[in-house]
Order: C-alpha cells, then structure tokens, then sequence
C-alpha cells in the first residue's frame, strides 16, 4: 500500500444510476409504474408511521406475493444487469485508481445506498470488482433462495453508521462489531480519517452523510441530472452542506474528476508535509 488511504464513497440510485434500481426491471414486472409503486410506499409509510425504507421493501414483498412472482438472491442480481448508469461510470473507477497511483495514494471505493444490495451486487461495476465493501439494504432468504425476511435497511441517517465503519476500519457486520465500532479509538489511528474521505451523492437523502463528512474534513460532492431540472443539489451547495456542486457526469475530463484528484492531490499534500 503506497501513500495514504483515501475513501471514495456513492450512494447509487440517482447517483451513479440514472433512476432508482427498482424502476429498471423490477416494478414494471409487477405492472406497475414506477409513480404507482412510490406512491404506494409513501401511503404506507404515512398511515402506518413506518419507516420508508422498510415500507418500500415490504411492498416489493408484498407485490411479488399478489402477482405470484417468485423473488429470489438469483433474480435481484439479475435484475442488476438492466441497470444504466450516467455517462462514464463504466470507466470512472479505473481511471480514478489509474490517477491515484500516479499521484502516490491508494483509493478505495464504496457503496452507501438505501438500495437492495443484492441489484447492486448483480450491475458490471460491482461484478468487475471495483467495491471494496458494498453496503445497503439486504434480505434473509431460505435454502431455495426465496426471501424470509429483510436482514439489513439501511435509511438515510442508519447510512453514516457506514462511514464510521470506514473511518475506523471495522468493516464486517458482525457480533463483534459493534463494541469495537463504539470503542474509543484516537484519530490517528483510524485507518481512513475523516479528512481522507469523499462522498458523492445526489439529493436530500445523503445529506447526513455529506454534513457528517463536511464537518470532519473530508468533502461532500453533490450530482445532479442535467436533463432533469432538479435544482437539489445547488441548493445543498447554497445551504453549505456539500462542498461541491457539479453535473452527473463521470467522463474523461469532466468536472467531477478533476476535483476529485485535485482532493487526492491535496491529501497526498498534507500527508507529506505531516511525515516531516
């Protein structure tokens, strides 16, 4: 391992994708639009005060059951073959890891995401082994793969729990987690410092994450769809919750790169001046 560790973590949907990993294969499946299945999540989360990550992953449950649709670890990660991302994305991780170790850091990236882990898990990046952990929602299933129950929901503040896990280097969900996740452990002996961490978003949603990140030192990196309008992210850049504002766009080049290793830049910066 040469330099420091650096932390480049996204969320997914809106994100690295270009919709919500559910509006690709799964909810037309179900006859579904992707408005009518929303909606519906969020009437149940309202009426039943229920938390919105679990409603929506009931209801994925619930309308397989009605339509007799036979859900299982084997067709979400191949529902994760549908999924498109922004342009670049494909290539994004290869060239960031090309330019990290020219610049003498080493990068490692991760998923933050409300999404189901088992699409992610099934989409090209994540099969060519660009992830070091992915972590997201997940299901328990059965000895014939059929879903027993949701093991992990991970909601927009559950989502920072993640980045202390980075931070600290305790990266397994386990038994033993979460006493050394909670032990007092002094900043510079944290694997990756806060100060060493780059989180790309696309909304509202991560916006615990990009404060979290903001306010220790590290930077918060807000995308948005050119072609959609949302004017999100400008106003997470204007509330000064993110440090930076910039297009969806991964390509060669482009914007979100050239910060990127600009902070990687800066980072192997201070960690020389700091080994004097």
């Amino acid at each position: 391992m040469s330099g420091p560790v650096i932390a480049l973590m996204y969320d997914f949907d809106k994100t690295l994708s270009t919709r919500d990993m559910q509006d690709y294969g799964f909810i037309p499946e179900l006859g579904l639009s992707p408005d009518e299945f929303w909606g519906e999540v969020d009437r149940l989360t309202d009426t039943q005060q229920m938390d919105s990550i679990l409603a929506y992953m009931f209801l994925m449950v619930q309308k397989c059951g009605e339509k007799n649709i036979r859900i299982t670890r084997d067709k979400f990660f191949e529902l994760g073959r549908g999924i498109e991302y922004f342009e670049g994305v494909e290539s994004w991780f290869g060239r960031i890891n090309a330019a990290a170790a020219e610049i003498g850091v080493t990068v490692e990236h991760y998923i933050v995401s409300s999404g189901i882990k088992e699409i992610i898990e099934g989409t090209s990046i994540a099969r060519a082994g660009n992830f070091k952990r992915i972590y997201a929602c997940e299901f328990m299933y059965d000895e014939n793969g059929s879903i027993r129950w949701p093991k992990v929901a991970v909601n927009y503040t559950a989502k920072t729990q993640f980045l202390f896990r980075i931070n600290k280097g305790v990266l397994d969900i386990d038994s033993k987690s979460a006493s050394l996740l909670n032990e007092y452990t002094p900043e510079n002996a944290r694997r990756v410092p806060f100060g060493n961490m780059i989180y790309v978003g696309d909304g509202i949603t991560d916006v615990p994450c990009m404060r979290l990140v903001k306010a220790y030192g590290g930077q918060s990196i807000a995308v948005y769809n050119e072609k959609k309008g949302d004017n999100t992210a400008k106003r997470l850049l204007s509330s000064g919750r993110v440090n930076y504002c910039v297009p969806a766009d991964f390509t060669s080049g482009s914007l979100i790169e050239n910060i990127v290793c600009a902070v990687m830049r800066k980072i192997k910066a201070v960690s020389d001046m700091e080994s004097f």
